[in-house]
């Protein structure tokens, strides 16, 4: 490889990565360029990559970026394969240097040279012993590689939670800091890891995603994989937003849809450094239970309190172990508090085979796929440590399969020698059972089928419309056959026909004003409930045209709808929006209050399949209300969950026509009988 600005001080930001290769033994031969020099930190060095004595796999770039694009340009003529770009000044700090990154990026689809950065801190990656970086972090040292791969756009972030990772005992694979993404971006680089053997965990850090399909890609790639993903994305709000935009030049989608995507893929999103890291260190033990009930065990009764509240908080499932299992544990810890937490009390110390009973029946008769003991100092006293040890390697022995993770404070010595023996230890149970609470959303992911579907066009739609908004008639035509359920209706241009559609049905009816470009009906007088049958379909007819051209001279009635009114069901609202990064996103709520105050909405992107269509039904709080409560019966929520499918099948397939869709309400009834909009609106994408 070519250091392209290299440096004879080894502390500068072009010398660290020569010094870095060198100490670390790299295998591969490092040229140094620099014009100024005939060697550098001992190695011969030359004036220009067009000098190299041989082809070259991949460049570091050092230099300012006022003569970086040429140095690109150099490495590109030459055939260099990868570059690596510390240099920043570019779209960061937008104009000039905004212009110089787009001829970088130029040059990099015209030769096929990939590109990391601009404005990166590099790469570590400890199997290959490969530190193309100039991060002070490794100045403390290289340790031995592990499974965690660490996926930033943040240098510097890169470097600390490499570095967090080292002081928690985390073996680090690579670590890949992706700077400003003119090429190479996160998605890729998560897609990278995810096909990577010596990776078992995958962490990723983002300001702001541009290829919201690749990402999504990569994440199904990893879940498929059986690779977790634990993802910071930073933005959540307006001011982090405009910082990530300021840093990075990233464009940053809704967050309400990114948590979808995570959800959607199964990804673990953290919000902080610890909890990044507490999760990614569960997940090196490659056990992810399925099942979201948590054992918890404790030699203080007020501490298996807190953490039973926490791990209810967390949502965990705090079962009591059967009666049976109870018994019998209470059989042999009589002084234990049998129920889950279960309080075994300092004096089982006194006897240690009996904490091997009690882990072996709370595993085998409580049936719990993962256990948190909470032991403080005790487990770490040179007194206990051996036979404990002795116990729950037996233990370990018969449940393989299982986890059991230590809270435990001690000495760095004794806490290794659990850790050593492959037990998780924590200083705060609390943070162990959130990172249980991790484990059992990526056993759940990993266990779950993917997303599928087929597709309706919307070949029908009209290019030549003069508005965005469809007619609620046009709209509810293209959506029913793509087999989104609309309530019957019949379309009137006349008094007569909709006489004739009154007809067609019994008991009163429901009629709106239809017409490009008649987006809220209701506040201009549009729609009359209540209709009584035919004898007054002619009077409401001409009424709806009259207050139709009044309150909007501009827009184009076409008709009436007619249709019956329909009692009883619950009110939900389903819509489509097209994101920015992600393409079409389904958003799905209750009606009423539950959507217009307490925001109670879920996203998923389309497509998905029914299973992620029930899982996004019960992320809402008001699904309760669906499965019935006080009485009321439960609503058909298998019709509700094939009518999302159906739309976000219709919204995938076309989601460069429309740029939303919105079927308000929309009545699930009881159980058996179905589900179906009684509005809908769509808004085409103008063809430009």
């Amino acid at each position: 490889m070519a250091i392209v600005g290299a440096s004879d001080d080894p502390t500068r930001i072009g010398g660290r990565p020569l010094r870095y290769l060198r100490d670390s033994g790299f295998a591969g031969t490092v040229y140094p360029v620099n014009p100024n020099r005939d060697s550098v930190q001992g190695l011969a060095a030359f004036k220009s990559v067009h000098d190299l004595p041989e082809p070259v796999d991949c460049a570091i770039i050092a230099v300012p970026a006022k003569i970086a694009r040429a140095a690109v340009e150099d490495c590109a003529a030459v055939g260099i394969k990868s570059a690596i770009v510390f240099s920043s000044g570019f779209a960061e700090v937008g104009g000039q240097g905004a212009d110089w990154q787009d001829e970088i990026v130029e040059i990099s689809k015209r030769s096929g040279m990939r590109i990391l950065g601009p404005n990166c801190l590099g790469i570590f990656n400890f199997d290959a012993a490969f530190f193309a970086t100039f991060s002070s972090t490794l100045d403390a040292g290289i340790t031995a590689p592990g499974p965690l791969a660490i996926i930033t756009q943040s240098g510097a972030y890169g470097s600390h939670l490499y570095a967090v990772a080292r002081g928690m005992g985390i073996g680090v694979h690579a670590v890949i800091t992706t700077g400003n993404e003119c090429d190479v971006d996160v998605a890729e680089c998560i897609a990278w890891a995810a096909e990577t053997d010596e990776v078992r965990v995958i962490a990723a850090y983002s300001e702001g995603v541009k290829n919201g399909p690749r990402l999504m890609q990569s994440l199904a790639l990893a879940r498929a994989k059986g690779k977790p993903v634990i993802f910071m994305k930073v933005g959540r709000s307006a001011e982090g937003a405009a910082a990530a935009a300021s840093h990075t030049a990233s464009l940053a989608g809704s967050d309400a849809i990114y948590d979808a995507v995570f959800r959607q893929y199964g990804v673990h999103r953290a919000d902080t450094t610890e909890t990044m890291l507490d999760a990614a260190y569960a997940c090196t033990a490659g056990i992810f239970p399925n099942d979201d009930r948590i054992g918890l065990v404790s030699i203080s009764g007020g501490v298996g309190v807190q953490m039973a509240d926490y791990a209810s908080g967390q949502g965990l499932n705090v079962a009591p172990m059967p009666a049976e299992a109870q018994a019998r544990l209470i059989e042999k810890l009589p002084f234990a508090s049998a129920l889950n937490p279960v309080d075994i009390t300092a004096q089982a110390f006194n006897d240690m085979s009996l904490v091997g009973t009690n882990f072996t029946v709370m595993l085998e008769d409580g049936g719990y796929e993962v256990v948190v003991a909470f032991f403080t100092v005790v487990a770490s006293s040179p007194y206990i440590i051996e036979d404990m040890l002795r116990e729950l390697k037996a233990v370990r022995s018969q449940f393989p399969d299982r986890l059991i993770i230590l809270s435990m404070v001690g000495p760095d010595e004794p806490v290794a020698r659990y850790r050593d023996e492959g037990f998780l230890t924590f200083e705060d149970p609390c943070r162990a059972i959130a990172a249980v609470a991790a484990l059992t959303k990526f056993g759940k992911s990993f266990a779950r089928a993917g997303n599928g579907g087929s597709f309706v066009s919307l070949s029908a739609m009209s290019k030549d419309a003069e508005t965005e908004t469809l007619s609620e008639w046009e709209s509810r035509q293209m959506l029913a056959t793509a087999g989104v359920p609309m309530v019957d209706a019949r379309f009137a241009v006349n008094a007569a026909q909709a006489e004739q559609a009154a007809a067609a049905f019994e008991g009163s009816l429901a009629m709106k004003i239809s017409g490009n470009g008649i987006a809220h009906k209701s506040e201009i007088g549009g729609v009359l409930l209540d209709v009584a049958g035919p004898e007054m379909a002619s009077a409401a007819f001409h009424r709806l045209l009259k207050q139709a051209r009044q309150a909007l001279p501009e827009a184009k009635p076409d008709g009436v709808i007619v249709s019956p009114m329909v009692a009883g069901g619950i009110e939900t609202i389903l819509g489509v929006q097209v994101d920015p990064v992600f393409g079409p996103a389904i958003m799905f709520g209750l009606g009423g209050i539950f959507v217009e105050v307490l925001k109670d909405v879920s996203f998923r992107v389309a497509p998905f399949d029914r299973d992620e269509a029930m899982t996004m039904i019960f992320e809402t709080k008001g699904a309760r209300i669906l499965e019935g409560v006080r009485g009321r019966p439960a609503a058909d929520i298998d019709a509700l969950a094939d009518a999302l499918v159906a739309l976000s099948n219709f919204a995938a397939e076309n989601a460069s026509h429309i740029e939303s869709v919105d079927l308000n309400p929309f009545v699930v009834l009881e159980k058996g009988q179905g589900a179906m909009a009684l509005d809908c609106l769509l808004v085409r994408r103008t063809e430009h």
